[in-house]
C-alpha cells in the first residue's frame, strides 16, 4: 500500500484524529487506512462521500474523522438511517459506513438484513475486534470458539455467527446482499482492491475486517498486550479462500459478488413513484 499519512490527512481526514484515537497497538487504524486508500485510488473526492459511523471502538475512531459530510447512528440504527439517506441523496453520492462487530452482527443485525434485502447502495465496513472491547472485553457474535475473554474465563463455548460452520456472511447473502467479502487488517493492498470493488457495486456491499485488539482480547486470550503477538496470531489464523488449514479461523477474500445484478433500492423507489405519477398504477 503506497500512501503518505500527510496526503491522507490533508485530502480526507481531520488532523485531530490522526493517526488514530484507538489504544496503542490497535489495528483499527490499519482498517481505516485501507478504506481511505481505496477511496483515494478510486479518485473520489471528499464531497463524493457521506460517511456513517456507529458505536463502540469503530464509531469513536471514525466519527468526525472524515472531512466531509457524516452521520452517526446509535446502537445498530445507522443502516436504517443510511437507507433513508439513500432515497434522498443523488445517486452519485457514495455512502460508506464504518461499524463494529457488535453494532453490525448484534443489536443492528435486523436493520443490516433489511439494508441487504432492499439492496440499498451502501458500503458497510465491519471492523471486528472479536468482542465488546470498548466495554471491557466481553465475548461477542464473532469471538473465536474457545477464546478466553473478560466474560468467558474458561473459554467461549456458545454457538455464534462464526462457529461450527456458521457464518454471518451466509445470512447476508441469503438476505440479498450483492457483494460480500472478508479480510484481516494485515491483508493490505489486497483488502484495498476488495473495498474498491465493494464501493463500485451499486447495491448493498459489506466487507468484514478483523483487526487486533491488544488491550482486551489479546491480554485475556494470549496473556499479553504485546501488539506483535496478537498481530501474528490473527495473521497465522487467516488464509485466502482455497488455502485454508485446520487452524484457519478467517477465510479471506470475496465470498459473493453479484454486483449490479439486482435493482438498487433508491432507484427502484424513484422509478416506481414516477410510474405511478404517470400512469396511476404499478
Amino acid at each position: 500500500m503506497e500512501y503518505k499519512s500527510s496526503d491522507i490527512s490533508s485530502a480526507y481526514l481531520r488532523s485531530r484524529k490522526i493517526p488514530s484515537t484507538a489504544c496503542a497497538g490497535c489495528g483499527l487504524g490499519m482498517n481505516h487506512k485501507i478504506v481511505i486508500q481505496a477511496i483515494k485510488e478510486l479518485k473520489l473526492a471528499v464531497e463524493d462521500i457521506i460517511w456513517g459511523t456507529s458505536i463502540g471502538c469503530a464509531g469513536r475512531q471514525t466519527f468526525g474523522t472524515w472531512k466531509g459530510d457524516g452521520v452517526a447512528g446509535t446502537h445498530g440504527r445507522i443502516y436504517a438511517i443510511a437507507r433513508g439517506l439513500r432515497v434522498v441523496l443523488p445517486p452519485n453520492k457514495e455512502l460508506i459506513l464504518t461499524v463494529g462487530d457488535g453494532d453490525a452482527f448484534g443489536i443492528g443485525l435486523n436493520h443490516l438484513i433489511h439494508a441487504a434485502r432492499s439492496n440499498a447502495d451502501m458500503t458497510v465496513i465491519v471492523n471486528d475486534n472479536l468482542g465488546y472491547q470498548s466495554t471491557g472485553g466481553q465475548y461477542g457474535w464473532t469471538t473465536p470458539q474457545g477464546s478466553k475473554t473478560d466474560s468467558s474465563p474458561y473459554g467461549m463455548f456458545e454457538h455464534n455467527l462464526m462457529s461450527e460452520g456458521m457464518d454471518v456472511l451466509h445470512i447476508l447473502k441469503g438476505a440479498g446482499a450483492t457483494f460480500l467479502a472478508r479480510h484481516v487488517s494485515m491483508d493490505g493492498a489486497w483488502a484495498v482492491d476488495t473495498v474498491k470493488k465493494a464501493i463500485l457495486n451499486k447495491g448493498f456491499s459489506l466487507v468484514h475486517m478483523t483487526f487486533p485488539c491488544p488491550t482486551n482480547f489479546a491480554s485475556k486470550e494470549l496473556g499479553s498486550r504485546d501488539p506483535v503477538k496478537i498481530f501474528n496470531w490473527i495473521k497465522n489464523h487467516a488464509a485466502p479462500m482455497g488455502q485454508e488449514k485446520d487452524d484457519t479461523i478467517w477465510v479471506t477474500g470475496i465470498y459473493h459478488d453479484a454486483s449490479n445484478s439486482r435493482p438498487e433500492f433508491s432507484r427502484l423507489i424513484h422509478e416506481t413513484v414516477e410510474k405511478i405519477r404517470r400512469t396511476g398504477t404499478l
